[in-house]
């Protein structure tokens, strides 16, 4: 029983992540090849049912300028999904709100590497915002996070 419970849940995880027009959504990310971190929160994204393209880039600050990410919201990883910048460690949760929503923002940005978000997890876990941020630079908290 428990078998078909977690198999339905899963089905609905996937059902819940496909957009409008029935496909998968990608979540395109670009990292340094040698982060173990980013490659944990890329894990994240596809337990969640999200199709994952992965970059390795010798340079990070080139693909933060060139979507110019505010320097004081910058992480290690930058995903591009659904039309939204995504930045450092974000949980999926929050990823689909967005992508529910569909809010007047440039994207979502988990600034630095906080311990206890997804793909940072460890000991003596950090409460933690996920930030919203709009092209004119301007933020707001989209959610907190506690350990």
């Amino acid at each position: 029983m428990n078998s078909i419970r977690v198999t339905a849940t899963a089905v609905v995880a996937v059902l819940a992540l496909v957009s409008c027009g029935g496909e998968p959504i990608t979540a395109v990310v670009y990292k340094s090849p040698t982060c173990g971190c980013c490659g944990k929160w890329i894990e994240h994204l596809k337990a969640a049912g999200l199709e994952v393209e992965s970059h390795d880039v010798g340079n990070m600050s080139t693909i933060k300028a060139r979507h110019e990410i505010p320097a004081r919201l910058e992480s290690c990883h930058t995903a591009l999904i659904g039309g939204y910048i995504v930045e450092g460690h974000v949980p999926v949760a929050d990823v689909k709100r967005l992508l529910e929503q569909k809010p007047d923002i440039v994207g979502l940005a988990v600034p630095g590497m906080p311990i206890g978000s997804p793909g940072m997890e460890g000991p003596n876990p950090v409460t933690y915002d996920v930030v919203a941020y709009r092209a004119d630079g301007s933020t707001r908290t989209f959610a907190t996070h506690h350990p």
